[in-house]
């Protein structure tokens, strides 16, 4: 099937990548523009959206770059403002900003609990809050915020804060959708396990195995049950199914994109 998001303008925030490979926020970008999406692609630095929005365009897709800092309101306001003002409306909001933080209740600093909340929580508010008037005025919409796996279970590592903020990403989609749901608007959550996008070479190694890419991959490579790993494109096709019209009854829950990972018992 193709034409899924014909005539559909999509916003993905976290367009960009922290190196080469498939991040979920660059596959969302070229899945989203192969099935006809206008895409307004959301970075908080220009040189990490290169490489998507070439390959976007490659895709025959309309790629629309803006850098904001989506744990600003009054930058995260501009942007939507942007994004209006270039295609004339917001059909699809893809929340794609996060990242984790090592470090137990007891251990955290505060200063690293608190980027935490914004970095992986705050900014999915902000950037609902901008686009759901635009959605409940045209009474249409899908959001699909992007959790983890992290906030439903221990997955192998102490990151207290990253695991409260997505657990927390989960509750707000489902609160927000019931909300909204009389107005038309979709929300869900793509919940990813532990893929292999380029987050594991540019900065998970360093935090957890010492620099020790291939340890690192063995670990995660232990705890899924079909025994490989998936990457961003897989997000990103959970994603295109929320977000498309495929997905009309849809709202209100979550995807789980772990390869089983998290439904084990050991």
């Amino acid at each position: 099937m193709t034409g899924r998001l014909d005539g559909k303008v999509a916003i993905i925030t976290g367009a960009g990548c922290v190196g080469p490979g498939w991040g979920n926020g660059r596959a969302a970008c070229i899945r989203f523009a192969e099935e006809g999406a206008k895409i307004f692609a959301v970075d908080l630095r220009a040189d990490a959206m290169d490489e998507t929005l070439a390959r976007t365009r490659d895709a025959g897709g309309e790629a629309e770059p803006h850098l904001c800092d989506v744990t600003d309101g009054a930058a995260v306001e501009a942007m939507v403002a942007a994004c209006i003002a270039r295609f004339g409306k917001v059909d699809i909001l893809v929340n794609n900003v996060g990242g984790s933080v090592r470090g137990g209740a007891a251990e955290l600093p505060e200063e690293d609990w608190d980027r935490q909340m914004a970095f992986n929580l705050k900014s999915v508010y902000l950037t609902c809050r901008s686009v759901l008037p635009q959605m409940a005025a045209q009474r249409s919409g899908a959001i699909v915020n992007t959790a983890s796996t992290s906030g439903l279970r221990w997955t192998g590592a102490a990151q207290v804060a990253y695991a409260s903020a997505k657990a927390a990403v989960i509750q707000f989609g489902r609160v927000t959708a019931v909300e909204y749901a009389p107005r038309g608007v979709r929300v869900n959550t793509v919940v990813p396990g532990q893929l292999h996008t380029p987050m594991v070479e540019a900065r998970l190694a360093r935090q957890r195995a010492g620099g020790d890419v291939d340890a690192l991959l063995a670990q995660r490579l232990a705890r899924i049950p079909l025994g490989w790993m998936g990457d961003g494109r897989d997000t990103a096709n959970a994603a295109l199914f929320l977000a498309s019209d495929e997905a009309r009854f849809v709202t209100g829950t979550e995807i789980v994109v772990d390869g089983g990972m998290s439904v084990r018992c050991d």
